[in-house]
């Protein structure tokens, strides 16, 4: 078979995540994390956005409801990464999500973004993200990435709430 490359403007259009109980997953995308509800199938479904795309996540109970999380240890999922358009958009959403008192599982420098981890109510792994800007990637002496995972330093992040 011929070698193929996907395009470059190819993009991860939506996740669908199972979910137990419709209203308490609606409750954290949408009342603490801020997306928005574009439409809602009853209680089984809810397909949700950011500035009003048709969905970026569905969220449903079709074969889920009242259902245990996954096990941490099982295949699936890992987390569901939300990109953010700047560092203080990530700054904004890490001080909204600490004031509430909403645990995070983890805070990391990756070279090529910074990032904070936490899971939803049904204990599914969510990454909120931002990108820095390409020229400033870290590269290895062969000119591939040179990603890592540190510390992210959450006073410099919420210094981005003052400029």
């Amino acid at each position: 078979m011929d070698a193929y490359t996907i395009p470059a403007q190819t993009r991860i259009g939506h996740v669908h995540l199972k979910v137990a109980d419709l209203d308490r997953a609606t409750d954290f995308y949408c009342g603490l994390l801020g997306f928005e509800v574009t439409t809602r199938y009853g209680t089984q479904a809810a397909f949700i956005s950011a500035g009003g795309y048709h969905h970026h996540i569905g969220l449903n109970t079709w074969y889920s409801k009242d259902a245990q999380p996954a096990s941490k240890h099982g295949v699936g999922l890992f987390h569901t990464a939300i990109l953010y358009p700047t560092r203080k958009d990530l700054a904004v959403i890490f001080n909204r999500l600490r004031t509430a008192g909403y645990p995070f599982t983890g805070a990391s420098d990756h070279g090529v973004s910074e990032a904070l981890y936490l899971n939803d109510p049904d204990n599914n792994g969510v990454e909120l993200y931002w990108d820095r800007p390409k020229e400033l990637w870290p590269l290895q002496a062969d000119g591939s990435l040179e990603m890592y995972t540190r510390p992210l330093n959450l006073e410099s992040l919420l210094k981005e709430l003052e400029r």
